[in-house]
């Protein structure tokens, strides 16, 4: 038995200007950009984590997941909607027994994965996880930045050596 999130990835981009600003300029930085931050937010976790885009109107998409960064990524297939592949994936994991979290603010979709057994997450409340995880790595950074100065960090014959260096004497 996993635990599989499954994201509504167009849905989670509208809700947030992070990506939908991005969005207005260019889709694939935006998409880069969400897929770079679930994979981030994610950091190498025990659940598995489903990006869903439509591409119902693009005849060259075939359906086939691709991996990136440990997230696998899905535009659904020519002719059929991000929705459909969504329900799909909840009805085939939860007949498996997984735990499955749908990540989408569309009430029919969340009407229906609840209708399966899945918990469901609004965009909204995905983006505030995802902003606190980099808030959060963000403070510790700097945090631990300001407790543990790089000279303490450095041995003092590679100090020594960057002194010479600095001052243009090299060994």
């Amino acid at each position: 038995m996993s635990r599989v999130v499954v994201i509504d990835g167009y849905n989670v981009i509208g809700a947030s200007d992070r990506y939908s600003e991005l969005m207005d300029r260019d889709a694939d930085v935006a998409r880069s950009r969400l897929v770079a931050d679930v994979a981030y937010a994610q950091g190498g976790g025990d659940e598995e984590t489903i990006v869903v885009f439509d591409g119902a109107m693009n005849p060259g998409s075939d359906g086939t997941p691709h991996d990136v960064g440990g997230v696998s990524v899905v535009f659904s297939a020519y002719g059929r909607d991000a929705d459909e592949v969504i329900e799909q994936l909840v009805a085939r994991r939860r007949g498996r027994g997984d735990t499955v979290t749908v990540v989408t603010s569309d009430g029919e979709t969340q009407w229906v994965a609840l209708g399966l057994g899945a918990v469901r997450m609004s965009a909204n409340e995905y983006i505030e996880g995802l902003k606190s995880v980099r808030e959060g790595d963000e403070r510790m950074n700097r945090a631990q930045s300001r407790r543990v100065p790089m000279e303490s960090r450095l041995d003092a014959a590679t100090r020594a050596a960057l002194a010479r260096w600095a001052r243009g004497f090299r060994e």
